[in-house]
């Protein structure tokens, strides 16, 4: 069973960073692969949009320079990415969306043995597919607005308010509020886009957004940050461009939430159960929707937080007392003390022809 530290546990939470710290500068010289690069529609979106100071990638440099780390980015569009990636002794993925945090990356990092930051190919796969893993929610007993499955064919409106969503991706890329049936077609379309996918139709819930993150510290146990609540003041609800805030105009707030201790055990065990129900590990960050009468459903898991030195996840370790340099010890020191992943597999030999035919598909 996971050890779960709750905000409170003040002592067990500074002697987990003070031992990060000192793991840390037994660690000089790391080999750090930061993955990072143009894959999916999301980080297509953060690459051409958001300023590189205020990129996830950005924040993750600092830290692993301030850690004494040897790193480089790596981008997996280059032909090279594989080989480069095997010469180092551990990777830190700020892949997100499909290729990157759905379990694609996570199956090759395991097939080449180079360990890795973050959640493993199940846990991912599952978090990633917005629909599978509301179909885990319900197993679990994990209260989620209502959905529906849209796989084309005659659309249906029952009246009410449905948000529409992509079965992958994140940062809110291809969904839409829907409150006009004559809206829906549209936002099924944008939907499905290239994919030919089936659609996630939500049940619109109105309230406040919140989000907890939680972080795996040494010895397995595993920290849940304080609930933060999340509101945006110039959209319908927190699309794309709001989470982006490339102008920085400051149209979301973010606070502590301010929750009954009712509403936040609830909170924390749904947090808690999709953590072990899923198979989480290294990091993870859970949203809810708390409506006006305080009753809390989560609406995704993201199993690859975002790690700007202002985003949710950062935000919430910075109230149990960990800096965003803690964050990333803690994610390399899961990584490096996982038992590795070893089967009977060949070492992955590289050779010209393979390097050319990559350089020719690769974008």
């Amino acid at each position: 069973m996971t050890l779960f530290l709750s905000p409170s546990s003040d002592l067990a939470v500074q002697k987990a960073a003070e031992e990060l710290r000192e793991w840390g500068q037994s660690r000089q010289g790391l080999g750090v692969a930061l993955v990072y690069g143009p894959v999916s529609a999301e980080d297509r979106l953060y690459h051409s949009k958001c300023p590189v100071e205020q990129r996830s990638v950005t924040a993750l440099a600092e830290a692993l320079e301030e850690i004494g780390a040897r790193w480089k980015v790596l981008n997996p569009c280059e032909p090279d990415f594989i080989m480069e990636l095997v010469e180092y002794d551990v990777a830190l993925s700020n892949l997100h969306g499909p290729y990157g945090e759905d379990g694609r990356l996570q199956g090759l990092l395991d097939y080449l043995r180079v360990p890795y930051c973050g959640n493993g190919v199940g846990a991912s796969a599952v978090a990633a597919d917005k629909i599978l893993c509301k179909r885990v929610m319900l197993a679990l007993g994990v209260s989620t607005p209502r959905w529906h499955v849209w796989s084309g064919g005659p659309v249906t409106w029952n009246g009410r308010p449905v948000m529409v969503k992509p079965p992958f991706g994140g940062s809110s890329v291809g969904m839409s509020l829907v409150r006009d049936p004559a809206d829906l077609p549209g936002a099924l379309a944008d939907a499905v886009g290239d994919e030919d996918s089936a659609v996630l139709v939500e049940e619109y819930v109105t309230g406040t957004p919140m989000t907890v993150g939680l972080l795996e510290l040494p010895g397995g146990s595993v920290v849940i940050f304080p609930p933060l609540a999340t509101e945006a003041t110039e959209a319908d609800f927190y699309d794309a461009d709001t989470k982006l805030d490339v102008h920085s105009r400051g149209t979301v707030t973010v606070r502590a939430a301010d929750l009954a201790p009712a509403v936040l055990d609830e909170i924390t065990g749904n947090a808690r159960t999709l953590w072990d129900g899923l198979g989480l590990r290294g990091a993870a960050r859970i949203d809810f929707i708390l409506t006006e009468d305080s009753e809390p459903y989560v609406l995704e898991v993201n199993s690859t937080p975002g790690m700007s030195r202002d985003s949710n996840f950062v935000v919430g370790a910075s109230m149990v007392g960990l800096t965003h340099t803690d964050v990333v010890l803690a994610m390399l020191h899961e990584a490096l003390a996982r038992p590795p992943y070893d089967v009977p597999l060949p070492t992955p030999a590289f050779s010209s022809t393979t390097r050319a035919r990559e350089a020719a598909v690769s974008p």
